[in-house]
């Protein structure tokens, strides 16, 4: 099949499986569907390791999504399924450059679209002009003349085509149908300009000889007070993380209890502030640590006062996370707290990744391609665990433990109410929850998430 094959195929198994459906076991379906017609689609020496490696999370986050279809299995498939089509065609770019050029195909779609001589086969006009008036045109024209007389001369003929009403949504179906053309068309057909090309040198993570020329940043100010700034800069900035590290654990560990209200704002506040931090931190040091500075001999103080900084902003993700971990002890466990564990774990990756890319010398690229690498694994890792059950099992041991709250707002965790319903023999929870799982399992088969089906509920 050729690339408008593909297009077409897709697009009409979208609307199949997404029309008058919620969104569910669906889009697992396509989602393989989509990494299978790419498996036959890609010839066999363009199947690299990292071909295959986006082909299992493609289909498994794809089983992950059928099975809980929440938010973090849909952007791990999502993520996942545009990374496959992306490496299937294009071996040498960076995966990285896989956003902007997303964001490119999406903007021009329609331009892309309505180019046809680009995307369709060649075919001669008169010759596609004839395929239609032969085809269609005629046709179509001797049935509504015969449908005209026939009708006029019989009333039960009439009533044939006129005596039911066709249940069709026709707005959702033209939705349906361009959303699915949409996205068949920039996956199967996205195409990639030639300045993201030029772009791809970015990603490079050893420096070549041209690069480790030292060059000033600003035309205004020279290497050497460039340098001075850095020094000067990150030696402040220590000294005001110190003073933000003491007060920050004075106000944890040291001041008079506070109510769990107060405790859960300030919580929010101060580790807010605490990843802040450490983002700003890390670009500062890849802007005073870029190009040619990674190789200055004089910048030994520079070096030592980042490191402090790194080492410093370890010590304030310990905090941050003992402080989440007294919210947690106070006010029970949430989705927002176990992404709060989620930030301050890629936060110190990212502060170890800096201290590395100091230590060899490497560019700012190589924290670039490691910080996604783990981002898009911690995501795949999210969206296969049951967080829902897990938050609900563990504030099940709390007495002010609240029923209604872990019905409504956390998912899948069906198994432990109703466990903990059976133990306290309290009929009135034991009913909600089976009317929670009814609901669930009363949903269209394309709009059904496994999880319910199967988990013995």
């Amino acid at each position: 099949m050729k690339t408008h094959h593909y297009i077409f195929l897709t697009t009409a198994v979208f609307i199949i499986l997404f029309y008058d459906q919620n969104l569910g076991l669906n889009l697992g379906i396509l989602a393989v569907i989509f990494s299978l017609l790419t498996f036959i689609k890609t010839h066999s020496e363009s199947r690299t390791k990292s071909f295959y490696f986006f082909l299992a999370t493609s289909v498994f986050s794809a089983i992950a999504f059928a099975w809980y279809g929440d938010f973090s299995s849909f952007a791990a498939v999502a993520l996942s399924l545009m990374a496959f089509g992306f490496r299937a065609r294009e071996k040498r770019l960076n995966i990285l450059m896989l956003l902007p050029v997303a964001l490119i195909n999406a903007f021009t779609f329609i331009c892309r679209a309505f180019n046809f001589e680009r995307w369709l086969p060649k075919t001669k006009t008169s010759h596609a002009l004839q395929k239609i008036l032969a085809f269609v045109a005629i046709p179509l024209c001797f049935v509504v003349i015969f449908f005209w007389v026939y009708a006029s001369g019989s009333s039960h003929f009439l009533n044939v085509f006129t005596g039911y009403k066709l249940n069709l949504n026709l707005w959702q179906l033209i939705v349906i149908s361009v959303l699915g053309f949409f996205i068949s068309f920039n996956y199967w057909n996205f195409s990639v300009e030639k300045q993201i090309y030029k772009q791809h040198s970015f990603f490079k993570i050893d420096l070549d000889n041209s690069s480790k020329n030292q060059k000033p940043t600003f035309s205004f100010l020279d290497a050497k007070f460039e340098r001075m700034s850095g020094f000067i800069s990150l030696l402040c900035l220590n000294i005001l993380l110190v003073v933000f590290i003491l007060t920050f654990n004075y106000e944890q560990f040291i001041e008079t209890q506070k109510t769990t209200v107060q405790l859960g704002e300030e919580t929010h506040d101060r580790v807010n502030a605490v990843i802040l931090s450490i983002v700003m931190a890390i670009l500062v040091i890849m802007f005073y640590f870029k190009g040619g500075f990674n190789f200055d001999k004089k910048a030994s103080g520079l070096r030592i006062v980042a490191k402090i900084w790194i080492f410093l902003n370890g010590i304030l993700i310990i905090s941050a996370f003992l402080k989440n971990a007294e919210y947690i002890e106070n006010m029970g466990l949430t989705y927002k707290k176990l992404g709060v564990y989620a930030f301050l774990f890629l936060s110190f990756i990212g502060l170890i990744f800096t201290f590395i890319k100091i230590q060899k010398k490497y560019a700012n690229a190589f924290l670039v391609n490691k910080m996604t690498g783990y981002f898009y694994g911690t995501l795949l890792v999210c969206s296969f665990v049951n967080w829902g059950s897990l938050i609900t099992s563990e504030n099940a041991r709390r007495k002010d433990f609240a029923f209604e709250y872990h019905l409504r707002a956390v998912s899948f965790n069906e198994a432990v109410l109703l466990n903990l319903a059976k133990k306290k023999n309290n009929m009135k929870w034991k009913k909600n929850v089976e009317e929670k799982i009814t609901s669930q399992k009363s949903d269209k088969f394309l709009s059904k998430i496994l999880f319910y089906e199967f988990s013995g509920q």
